[in-house]
């Protein structure tokens, strides 16, 4: 009992699996799901390695856990270290995260904008694979802006701006594919070279934010998460302009409509996650 007592305030780390972790939907999604244990104290993201690290007060590992596993990502538990080591890590560098904070702020802009540049050019020169690009570029502003949004502001705040994002982020996934049904049916003649051209400005567009990450792709492990992210966005961006360049080459929609309707299942899957956070 009094060994338990001595225990009390300290700081544990455990460290979790979680082989479907792999991009920084998966990681908001933790985030929230653990907003609501109050002994967590501070979290650390490897993508690459797929783990997870949580440092939190004695004896709130199962609460932990029992958080984690119904997200679906196979979260499981590989050890709880207890003593003056666990604590190691956890301190923040108030410089770097200025420097990040700012970091984040020009990436939602550049997406903000790709979004609104990309969803008038897909409906324009009727390009699905535009349209459903520009929600990927939402889906990533979604994730920059709740995040600073975030900052100091209750779990039951971060919450609601979550599931607000996943409502928005779900009704254009679903008119995007509502455009691939409409366009299948009814036919359309998508402009290549628009294609092409937008999804250029596009790959710079997630180019210049891996740039703009480089210098923190080793720091904070946010800011891993955003590599990858922009790193995927990228080949979005290039699966566009090879289906615009099969369009041209072919003279048939389909290229189109094939890669439209992947990229928005896989904003649409996103969504679902975000809506099943409580």
């Amino acid at each position: 009992m009094k060994g338990e007592g001595a225990l009390a305030g300290t700081t544990d780390r455990s460290e979790y699996d979680v082989p479907k972790m792999d991009c920084p939907s998966e990681e908001r999604h933790i985030r929230m799901a653990l907003d609501g244990v109050p002994a967590v104290r501070s979290l650390s993201f490897d993508l690459p390695g797929r783990r997870l690290l949580v440092w939190h007060a004695h004896g709130a590992v199962d609460a932990i856990t029992e958080r984690l596993t119904p997200l679906g990502f196979g979260a499981r538990l590989v050890e709880t270290r207890t003593g003056s080591d666990a604590a190691e890590g956890m301190a923040a560098d108030p410089q770097r995260d200025a420097a990040e904070a700012r970091t984040l702020w020009l990436l939602l802009a550049i997406n903000g904008v790709m979004f609104v540049v990309e969803l008038a050019a897909g409906l324009l020169v009727q390009s699905t694979g535009l349209l459903a690009d520009s929600l990927d570029m939402f889906a990533d502003a979604a994730v920059y802006g709740l995040s600073l949004y975030a900052v100091g502001r209750a779990a039951s705040h971060k919450l609601r701006a979550a599931h607000a994002s996943g409502v928005l982020q779900l009704l254009l996934a679903v008119g995007a594919l509502f455009e691939v049904v409409r366009r299948t049916l009814l036919g359309s003649e998508p402009e290549p070279r628009w294609m092409m051209g937008v999804s250029l400005l596009a790959l710079a567009a997630n180019v210049t934010c891996l740039l703009l990450i480089a210098r923190h792709r080793e720091g904070g492990a946010h800011m891993k998460a955003s590599y990858i992210f922009s790193t995927n966005d990228v080949l979005a961006n290039v699966g566009v302009i090879v289906a615009g360049g099969l369009v041209a080459w072919s003279g048939s929609r389909i290229p189109d409509l094939v890669v439209g309707t992947i990229i928005a299942l896989l904003v649409l899957s996103g969504a679902v996650r975000i809506l099943r956070l409580r």
